[in-house]
This record gives C-alpha cells, structure tokens and sequence, in this order.
C-alpha cells in the first residue's frame, strides 16, 4: 500500500510527523507532493496556495524559502476546524534526511519543469533507488519525456493510463514499451483491471490503483471501503491491483493481515 501525504490522522498532512509516523507504523510508501519556491527550493505542498494547510493564499512559487519556513501548518489535512501545529512545511531535502534507508517516496511533482530540479537534488541526496516518479503516458511526447528525463538516471517512473481514452491501447503499448515494473491504472470497472491482467503479468508490470476520496475510480473509494472493505480493496486486489493508495493506512493493512 502506498500512505498519502503521510499518516496525517494525528499530524499535518505532508509534514515530517506525518511521514515519520508512517515509518514507525511499518509502512513502505509513502506519497509526498512537491513544489519550487521562487528561489529554487524544493517544499511539500499539495495545493496551488497554502490557504488550505496555513491559512495564506500564496503559491510557493510566488514566496522565498524563507517565507515558506516561517509559517506553521493546521493539523490532518488542513481548515479552520484543525488547530495550528508547530510543525512547517518541510523542504526536500529534510525529508529525504529522515527517509533515507527508511521508506520509499512516491514523488508527485506538481510541475513538470521542475521534475529535472528534483532528480538532482534525488542524486545528490543518494536517494536515487528509494523514490520513484509518475506521470500520463497520453501522447508519444510523454513517452520520449520520460526516457530522456528520467531513464538515464536509474529511478523509477511509473506511467498512468487512462483506460477511458480513445488512445488507451496506445497508452498501454507504450507504458510496456517504456519497461517500468508498475503502472498506475485509470479504469471504469473491474472487468478494465482484469483484461488487462494477464499482459501486465507476462511483463512483470504490477497495477497500482487509487482508493482515495475524490480521485477513485468506480466508486472504489476509501469511504466505501470503510463501509465494507471487502467490498473495494478485496474485489480490487482479487482482480489483481496489488498497490493501493490510501488515507486509511492502517485499517487497509489490517483488512490484507486478516
């Protein structure tokens, strides 16, 4: 399972609590969203502005590093109804002190341009086999981004494919074309998953699938899932998604150890 943007139940969302409570809790992946100050560094926030998680509607790329350490962020994922934490919006490079050797990153980097940025800063923090990158596989173009920006450096990439769009045999070709070990898959049923199957196990590509409120496909959503779990993460993993990304963590681990 992947944990988004950190266990965030008891800690800001995308903070270092968060992600160093996945740690302690025995996970393996966490998510973390990252943006660029307007003199280059690298910080994790999810959104456009901080209005959400610190109450300031500035985008970081309109703010200093400095600004940015200065201000604290609301608990859990944010709003007026959480308290203010005395925890910051950490930079890249703080996390990956914490994380090195620890867990794995899966990074979403909210803009393309500055992917380069963040895989320097992945080498030059030797971190380079314990982060991995994601992007839509839509058009040949990103296809030959991904090969050209991210292959050459040994960090992994995983494609998404939009099993909805015209193109999605397409999108499929190239994502096995490219060679990664994991695809993210955008479906409409079941049935999309499990067709899918059996030419994702010949190349040794596992599925990775969202349950997450908002962003889930089919109504497999984190909110079902507490509903009746075996419901939306057992009828996915029975059709063969074995990574799953999720703000419950632990109720999903729970749910595959029993």
């Amino acid at each position: 399972m992947v944990v988004h943007r950190g266990i965030w139940e008891a800690a800001p969302e995308n903070s270092l609590l968060a992600v160093d409570r996945a740690i302690t809790g025995g996970h393996k992946v966490v998510e973390i969203d990252v943006r660029r100050t307007v003199d280059g560094e690298l910080v994790l926030l999810h959104d456009e502005t901080f209005a959400r998680v610190a109450d300031l509607p500035r985008r970081p790329e309109e703010m200093t590093a400095a600004e940015v350490r200065r201000l604290r962020l609301r608990n859990r994922d944010g709003g007026s109804t959480n308290i203010m934490t005395a925890e910051h919006p950490p930079t890249l490079d703080e996390l990956f002190e914490l994380t090195r050797g620890r867990i794995f990153i899966h990074l979403d980097v909210k803009e393309r341009s500055v992917i380069p940025e963040v895989v320097a800063r992945v080498k030059a923090m030797g971190v380079a086999q314990e982060v991995d990158f994601w992007g839509n596989f839509t058009t040949p173009d990103d296809l030959a981004w991904a090969r050209e920006s991210i292959k050459p450096h040994d960090i992994l990439f995983m494609p998404k494919i939009q099993l909805k769009a015209q193109n999605a045999a397409e999108q499929i070709e190239m994502a096995v074309d490219y060679g990664s070990p994991v695809c993210e898959i955008v479906y409409e049923t079941l049935a999309d998953i499990e067709a899918l199957r059996e030419l994702l196990d010949r190349r040794g590509i596992s599925i990775w699938c969202n349950t997450l409120d908002g962003v889930a496909c089919g109504g497999f959503t984190d909110t079902a899932a507490l509903r009746d779990p075996d419901r939306i993460w057992g009828r996915l993993i029975g059709a063969g998604v074995s990574i799953i990304q999720t703000d419950l963590a632990g109720r999903l681990e729970d749910f595959v150890r029993d």
